[in-house]
C-alpha cells in the first residue's frame, strides 16, 4: 500500500534549499503552516540557511505576527511576489527599507496562475490591472527602489485589438498547505478550515515544474476512512506531512480561535446571538453605504470598514437574507469576522474556492463591491494600496473593483486623529484627522477614475461628512451631513475642488439612529 511520508517540522524545512521559490498557501492566519513555517525561521537564524528565497503568496497570510512573517529576515527572502501585506508589518518595513525585492501583484490573478501553471502554459492573459500601478507602463507592481530597475514579470499583449495583461509563469520549487487531517496514504481533507482556498491549483502547479508539496495537518486517520468527497489533496501529489505537536498555538482555525464549528460550516449559531456593532462614525458610513443596496443584489466587501461593518449592519437590519454577501476568500453570506480574521464567517450558505471566487469577480462581475478609501483625486483616481512608504498591497482590491457592476468606496474623509460626536441628528468634528484623503493625485493608482468614467461604471465615494459621485464630468459632491459647513469642513479641506451638485442634498437623517436599526428593510421593500 502507499504510505505517506511522516515527518518532523524541522526534517520538512530541511527539504528547502537555498535559492528556492516558496509558495505558501493561506489568507491571514487561516491554513497557515505554523510549525513548518516557525521550523524555517529558526534554522535560518541559526545557521543562514535557506537563504535568498523567493516567497510567492496570493493572499496576505498573517495576523501582525505570525504567517508568513517568519520570513520577514533579511537575507533569507530575496525575492517577494504578493498581493497584501497589510496585516505584515515587518514585510512592509523590509519593503519600505529596501531589503528585499517586492513585486505586488493582484491577488485573485496570481490564484488563478496557479492553475494556469498547472495546466502547463507559460501564463494568463487578463484585464485585470490594466490602467493601474500593476501595468509595466505605470510602476509594474514594483513596489520600492531596489526593484524598479529589475526586470517586469508583466507584459502587455494585444490580442484581436484589445489590450492585456500578461501575468508570467513564477515556476515553484516548494509549495507548504496545510489541512485537518489526512490518512496514512497523506489524502488530505480541509474540513476544519474557514475557507478552501487555492490548495490543490498551488499543489499541481508546483508539481508542473518538480517541485516539493509539504502539508501540515492536525490528525491522521486511517487510510479509507476519509469521505473521498471531503479530500482536497490526493496524497499522491504530497511528499512530506507534518503532524502538528502543538496546534493550539500552531494549527489554529483563525487567528482568534483556536476551533469553532461555526466559521467551517458544522455548526450555526442563533441570528440572534451575533451582536450589533456600536454606533460609530465607521457603523454610520457602512450604514450610507448600505443605502445603494437592493434586493437580489450579490455583494463583495473588501477589508476594513466594508468588512468590518457592512455585514453586521445588513444583520441587523434583517436584511442579510435580501442580498448575498460574498468576501473574496470564496464564502457567500452569514456574518463576517472581521480586522485580523477578515475572510471567514458565520452562518454561510456556500462557501467556494478562492481562485473560483475571482473566477467570478474577474468575468461576471459583482452587482456591488465594498472597499476601503486610502486617496480620491480630481480624476476619480483611488489610492488604497500605498501611503506614503507604506505599501499594504492590492489584495483583491484590482481583481474586484474594475469588473463590478457598482463600486463604493468607505472611508473617512480625513485620517489621523479625527474624532467625531453624533448629536440630535447632526455631525460635529471635535478634531480633524491630520492626513487629507481628498488630494490632488493619488500616490499610487489603484483604481483608475478615468476608465471607470469611459465605461459609465457607477462609482460612490462614501465618508461620514460628504457623499460624492464619480461622473462622466468628474467627481461630484451630491450629499453633505447635517451640521457639516460646505466650505470650511468640505471644500477647504479638499486639495481639488469637486463639482457641487445643483441639488446638494443632506445626508438621510435617519443614519443618526443610535439604537436599534434605521429602517435599511423598509427602504429596500419600496426597490
Amino acid at each position: 500500500m502507499i504510505k505517506a511520508n511522516f515527518v518532523t517540522a524541522r526534517e520538512a524545512a530541511a527539504m528547502v534549499k537555498d535559492g528556492d521559490t516558496v509558495c505558501t498557501v493561506g489568507m491571514t492566519l487561516v491554513s497557515a503552516s505554523e510549525s513548518i513555517l516557525k521550523a524555517l525561521e529558526k534554522d535560518f537564524i541559526e545557521t543562514g540557511h535557506p537563504c535568498g528565497m523567493t516567497l510567492l503568496h496570493s493572499c496576505g497570510q498573517s495576523d501582525r505576527k505570525d504567517g508568513i512573517q517568519h520570513f520577514a529576515h533579511e537575507g533569507m527572502i530575496k525575492r517577494i511576489i504578493g498581493s497584501h501585506w497589510g496585516l505584515q508589518p515587518r514585510w512592509m518595513e523590509m519593503i519600505a527599507g529596501n531589503q528585499v525585492e517586492a513585486y505586488c501583484l493582484p491577488q485573485g490573478q496570481i490564484a488563478q496562475l496557479y492553475h494556469s501553471m498547472a495546466c502547463g502554459l507559460p501564463g494568463k492573459m487578463s484585464k485585470v490591472g490594466l490602467g493601474t500601478f500593476i501595468d509595466p507602463r505605470y510602476e509594474g507592481g514594483k513596489m520600492n527602489d531596489r526593484t524598479k530597475p529589475l526586470e517586469d514579470i508583466i507584459d502587455i499583449m494585444e490580442y484581436r485589438g484589445e489590450e492585456y495583461m500578461f501575468y508570467r509563469e513564477i515556476p515553484i520549487d516548494v509549495c507548504i498547505i496545510r489541512g485537518t487531517v489526512c490518512d496514512e496514504m497523506g489524502n488530505l481533507t480541509t474540513t476544519e478550515e474557514a475557507m478552501k482556498l487555492e490548495v490543490l491549483p498551488a499543489v499541481l502547479a508546483a508539481k508542473r515544474y518538480g517541485g516539493k508539496v509539504i502539508a501540515q495537518v492536525k490528525h491522521v486517520a486511517q487510510t479509507g476512512t476519509l469521505n473521498p468527497k471531503d479530500v482536497t489533496v490526493p496524497g499522491v501529489f504530497i511528499d512530506a506531512i507534518v503532524v502538528c505537536d502543538n496546534p493550539w498555538e500552531d494549527h489554529r482555525q483563525t487567528s482568534s480561535w483556536y476551533f469553532d464549528p461555526s466559521y467551517c460550516g458544522q455548526l450555526r449559531v442563533p441570528q440572534g446571538n451575533i451582536e450589533p456593532v456600536l454606533f460609530n462614525e465607521r457603523k454610520f458610513i457602512a450604514r450610507r453605504g448600505t443605502m445603494e443596496l437592493y434586493p437580489g443584489a450579490v455583494i463583495n466587501l473588501g477589508t476594513g470598514i466594508p468588512n468590518d461593518m457592512v455585514g453586521k449592519v445588513c444583520n441587523e437590519e434583517r436584511v442579510s437574507e435580501d442580498v448575498m454577501i460574498t468576501v473574496e476568500s470564496g464564502i457567500y453570506g452569514g456574518v463576517q469576522a472581521g480586522g485580523i480574521d477578515f475572510g471567514i464567517g458565520q452562518n454561510l450558505y456556500a462557501m467556494i474556492g478562492h481562485h473560483e471566487q475571482m473566477d467570478y469577480y474577474n468575468g461576471a462581475g459583482v452587482d456591488i463591491t465594498y472597499m476601503g478609501l486610502g486617496e480620491l483625486d480630481e480624476m476619480g483616481n483611488v489610492n488604497s494600496t500605498k501611503m506614503g512608504p507604506r505599501c499594504t498591497g492590492a489584495g483583491g482590491f484590482i481583481d474586484i473593483t474594475q469588473n463590478a457592476k457598482k463600486v463604493v468606496f468607505l472611508g473617512t474623509f480625513t485620517t489621523g486623529g479625527a474624532r467625531y460626536r453624533f448629536e440630535n441628528g447632526r455631525l460635529v468634528i471635535l478634531e480633524e484627522g491630520k492626513i487629507r484623503k481628498m488630494v490632488r493625485q493619488v500616490a499610487q493608482i489603484s483604481f483608475n477614475g478615468p476608465l471607470a468614467r469611459e465605461k459609465r461604471q457607477p462609482v460612490f465615494i462614501v465618508t461620514e461628512r460628504a457623499v460624492f459621485e464619480l461622473r462622466e464630468e468628474g467627481v461630484v459632491l451630491t450629499e453633505i451631513a447635517p451640521g457639516i459647513d460646505l466650505k470650511t469642513q468640505v471644500l477647504d479641506m479638499m486639495d481639488f475642488k469637486p463639482i457641487v451638485n445643483r441639488d446638494l442634498k443632506e445626508m438621510d437623517k435617519r443614519l443618526f439612529i443610535q439604537d436599534g436599526p434605521f429602517g435599511l428593510k423598509e427602504q429596500m421593500i419600496q426597490c
